[in-house]
């Protein structure tokens, strides 16, 4: 896309629509061709502006944004971007929004960001250009599909523990995983790139719907089979070994490849701790985040697998990850599950082909 990116701006605060508009016109390639104070102005304006992108207030007067995104999806899908209240309540509807086929979300800037300002801005405008070259109205569904049925684990015992990373995107593409695997599952770590609050939201609401046990992880815990646990938007999470058992350890140190909770720093932890009993997934994201991580999975012998490009919503980490050598195969996100249990009821290769693909 050589012409700036044409961004609608939709917001029921004068003092947001202000704001946003000039973080986003401070980029040169961003154009912002409109505002609008509700979603019945912004319809009009969606249709005479045709923009490439979308910044969308969830909670507004006449509509909310939710039923208003609902209606964009419906009559003319395109890239929305939410932009919710950091509170459980804006969690839980912003979800709610990524389900319905808003591509990414940020959190509403506060007044008091004391600096924080300009990070913000870079990460509006980061957000919007990768939004505008999504593909939108192409995801799998999260119900398992009637050619990849949920399969049963083997019944063999496995020593086996799952590490999945993932950003943008990974709010559905984790949960169409995790659909497709059994309630009686290898446990299963996460680092989703989130804010706090966000994540355990996120958490119940996986708990709700998916066939295991998923909880935010809580630091010490023993991890345990058929449990999924979700790295807090605060802080790392981290696997290790005591006395025999695998534990969760979180910590709230500085960020690391730009994020906390960091998939660089679970995937190394695994590496440490587990080595070859452990399986790398990297979903769905912006950046870098894992692909060095999920290297040194790998090098420890730990079987590694990453989403491929057609599937993937943003296919920036596991992009890095396969450039880098991290993968061994390359999978679709509706046969990931499989591909997890495959790798979970195998020997690891000690000598894998670098970078083969897998046929998804």
């Amino acid at each position: 896309m050589n012409r700036p990116i044409r961004v609608l701006v939709v917001d029921d605060s004068a003092l947001m629509r202000e704001l946003l508009s000039t973080l986003l016109a401070s980029d040169p390639g961003i154009e912002v061709v409109g505002t609008a104070g509700d979603p019945l102005v912004a319809r009009d304006r969606i249709k005479a502006l045709n923009p490439d992108v979308v910044t969308l207030d969830v909670e507004m007067p006449r509509m909310d944004g939710v039923t208003f995104l609902r209606k964009i999806m419906t009559l003319r899908p395109m890239p929305v971007i939410m932009v919710s209240s950091l509170t459980q309540a804006g969690a839980e509807v912003t979800l709610e929004a990524l389900e319905i086929g808003a591509v990414d979300f940020i959190g509403k800037p506060t007044m008091d960001m004391r600096g924080g300002m300009a990070a913000f801005g870079a990460e509006l405008q980061m957000k919007v250009k990768a939004a505008a070259h999504m593909r939108v109205g192409t995801r799998p569904a999260a119900a398992p599909a009637p050619s990849v049925q949920r399969r049963v684990h083997p019944v063999r015992s496995t020593n086996k523990i799952v590490m999945i990373g993932a950003s943008t995107g990974g709010v559905e593409a984790l949960k169409v995983v995790l659909m497709h695997l059994p309630a009686t599952c290898p446990p299963i770590l996460v680092a989703q790139h989130m804010p706090p609050r966000f994540t355990a939201a996120f958490a119940e609401r996986l708990n709700r719907e998916c066939p295991m046990k998923v909880s935010e992880a809580i630091d010490n815990e023993t991890i345990e089979p058929n449990h999924v646990y979700i790295a807090p938007g605060s802080h790392h999470l981290e696997l290790v070994s005591k006395m025999g058992q695998y534990r969760c350890r979180l910590n709230d140190g500085p960020t690391v490849s730009g994020h906390r909770p960091s998939v660089d720093v679970l995937f190394r932890s695994a590496a440490r701790a587990a080595g070859r009993h452990a399986v790398g997934v990297i979903l769905t994201g912006m950046g870098r985040d894992g692909a060095e991580g999920l290297l040194e999975m790998r090098q420890a012998g730990a079987i590694t697998l990453g989403q491929d490009e057609h599937s993937s919503l943003i296919y920036g980490m596991p992009r890095a990850a396969f450039e880098r050598g991290a993968v061994m195969r390359q999978s679709s996100l509706t046969h990931m599950a499989n591909a997890i249990l495959d790798a979970c009821d195998a020997e690891t290769p000690t000598s894998p082909a670098r970078g083969s693909r897998a046929a998804g």
